[in-house]
C-alpha cells in the first residue's frame, strides 16, 4: 500500500453529529480536509477521495459536519512549503437543531 508523498497530520474525530462545527487552527497556509472514514481510507491509499474544505489561507477554519457518522480531519502540505502546526477543536452542534430526515 502506498501512502501520500507529502506530510500530513491526521485527527480521528470519531462519531460526530450533523451540524457539529470542526474548528482547525493553523500557523501557515495548508490544506484542511474533513472526510468520512471510507474517504480517509482512500486518501491513505492515494485513491480519489471526497472531502469538505481545501486551502486554508486564514486561521481558524470552521467546517460543519454535513451528516452524522465517523469523521476525520487531515491537515496536509500538498502544494505548500511545509506542514503547518495545527490544532482541532470540536464545537458541539446546537441542541435545538433539528435532525434532517434521511434522504
Amino acid at each position: 500500500m502506498s501512502k501520500p508523498n507529502f506530510r500530513f497530520t491526521h485527527y480521528d474525530l470519531r462519531e460526530q453529529r450533523a451540524g457539529t462545527i470542526i474548528e482547525v487552527s493553523l500557523n501557515a497556509v495548508n490544506n484542511v480536509r474533513l472526510m468520512t472514514a471510507p474517504n480517509f481510507q482512500r486518501f491513505t491509499e492515494v485513491l480519489d477521495f471526497k472531502y469538505i474544505g481545501g486551502v486554508a489561507r486564514k486561521s481558524p477554519v470552521k467546517l460543519a459536519v454535513p451528516e452524522s457518522g465517523h469523521w476525520h480531519v487531515v491537515v496536509d502540505m500538498e502544494g505548500h512549503h511545509g506542514l503547518a502546526e495545527s490544532a482541532v477543536k470540536v464545537i458541539a452542534a446546537p441542541a435545538n437543531q433539528k435532525m434532517s430526515p434521511p434522504s
